[in-house]
């Protein structure tokens, strides 16, 4: 569904990633490790089009994303960034139904199937009973479900979030990304999001990419578990990775 063919990405005299390759197919929910400041903002960008790599393609559904118009690329990609949102004075049915833009006239006229969409996507993420409210008067978790049913609505086959889990506690961290698991397996969507949280990832995500720079290594996640990468990458004094119980123990 989405493949990177020897990418490179970085700014200035510095190199994130160096000819790097992976591929992630449908129905599967994909967690983005690495290190703070090792580029996993920047490949999400570059992945939704938004950040040119130095080298490489990145096929999008067999197409190289470099090559397809916005309002193509809208209807294949769709990107919920790690920013707090707080809209006042629109209602979250109208924040989801910003999903539908690539699809309405130039008018931006909502059509019945339009409304459809919108209306499933509140119901996949639990948040019928707050079409009528605003964001400015909800909490951070709310307002995540609102983006991420805005994403549902846009109806594209791959999701990307940055850090959907940021300014959440862990009991909501846990149920966002069971939410955005089940989404994936229900809808065949590719879901790739970037996280600090191991035990989520390693419990609930069928894939792992993981960044260390400039390599990005791409497994299945009890692979990536057996590899001893994460366990590299991750070993300080205060943190253990546990590859026999596949969470995180800190000391």
């Amino acid at each position: 569904m989405i493949q990177l063919k020897d990418i490179s990405l970085g700014y200035g005299q510095r190199t994130l990633l160096e000819k790097v390759s992976a591929r992630i197919t449908g129905g599967q929910l994909v967690a983005l490790l690495g290190r703070n400041g090792t580029g996993k903002s920047t490949l999400l960008r570059a992945m939704m089009g938004l950040e040119k790599p130095q080298a490489g393609e990145i096929i999008l559904q067999g197409k190289n994303i470099a090559s397809q118009k916005p309002e193509k690329l809208a209807r294949s990609i769709s990107f919920v960034t790690t920013d707090k949102v707080r809209i006042a004075n629109l209602r979250c049915e109208d924040v989801v139904a910003m999903g539908r833009a690539p699809y309405t006239n130039w008018m931006g006229q909502l059509q019945p199937e339009d409304k459809e969409r919108i209306t499933e996507a509140m119901q996949l993420v639990g948040m019928c009973d707050y079409a009528e409210k605003t964001m400015d008067k909800m909490s951070d978790g709310e307002c995540q479900r609102i983006m991420i049913a805005r994403a549902l609505a846009q109806d594209t086959p791959v999701i990307l979030l940055d850090e959907p889990t940021a300014f959440l506690d862990l009991p909501n961290r846990y149920e966002l990304c069971l939410l955005l698991k089940k989404l994936a397996q229900k809808k065949n969507k590719c879901i790739v999001f970037s996280t600090h949280d191991l035990d989520i990832a390693l419990s609930l995500c069928d894939f792992i990419m993981l960044i260390d720079n400039p390599q990005l290594y791409s497994l299945p996640t009890p692979d990536m578990v057996s590899s001893g990468h994460i366990e590299r990458l991750f070993r300080n004094e205060s943190i253990l990775f546990d590859a026999k119980e596949m969470r995180v123990r800190i000391k």
